[in-house]
Formats: structure tokens, sequence, C-alpha cells
């Protein structure tokens, strides 16, 4: 049986950027075999978009809402999507 592919938009609140949180992101989500993208935001958040089998994408769902030594999250967005299959890697937009 075929695992379900998902796409989830996160949007990621606190003392995440400036603590390596788009390169943590980027190492973690390969591991766990997810494609997408990760960026900051103007605003101070960091934004990421992942898709990939839901058990990876959830995995790394759950190491956003820690993030990487030296990160304060304060808050995690998931927006559920259809997944696109646009994606053949993770990647640090800018």
């Amino acid at each position: 049986m075929a695992l379900e592919t998902v796409r989830a938009r996160l949007r990621i609140h606190g003392r995440v950027q400036g603590v390596f949180f788009r390169a943590s992101a980027c190492d973690e989500a390969r591991r766990a075999g997810v494609v997408g993208w990760v960026r900051n935001c103007r605003d101070g958040t960091v934004e990421a978009v992942a898709e990939g089998a839901r058990p990876a994408v959830e995995r790394l769902i759950t190491w956003a809402h820690q993030g990487p030594a030296g990160a304060l999250v304060t808050d995690v967005e998931i927006d559920w999507q259809p997944p696109s299959g646009e994606f053949t890697d993770f990647s640090i937009r800018r």
C-alpha cells in the first residue's frame, strides 16, 4: 500500500531567524525524505512548504515546533494544501 502524499505550508513564529533555522530545516527535511523549500520572511517568521509522505511531513512539522538549538518557537501555523508534485528536492529560498 502506497503512503499518502501531502503538502503543508508552515509559518514558524518566535526567535527563528539568525539561529540556522533554514539550514537545519533543510537538513531535517532531507533526512525525512521531504521536498519543498524554506525561507525567512520580512516579518521575522520562517515560511516553509513541505511535500511528501504524510509521516515524513508530520516528522518535519514536529521538528519545526522546536527547531535547532538557539531557536525559540512560539507558534507553528499549518495550512494543509493539495500536493503539487513540483519539487525534486528541499531547498533554501532567499
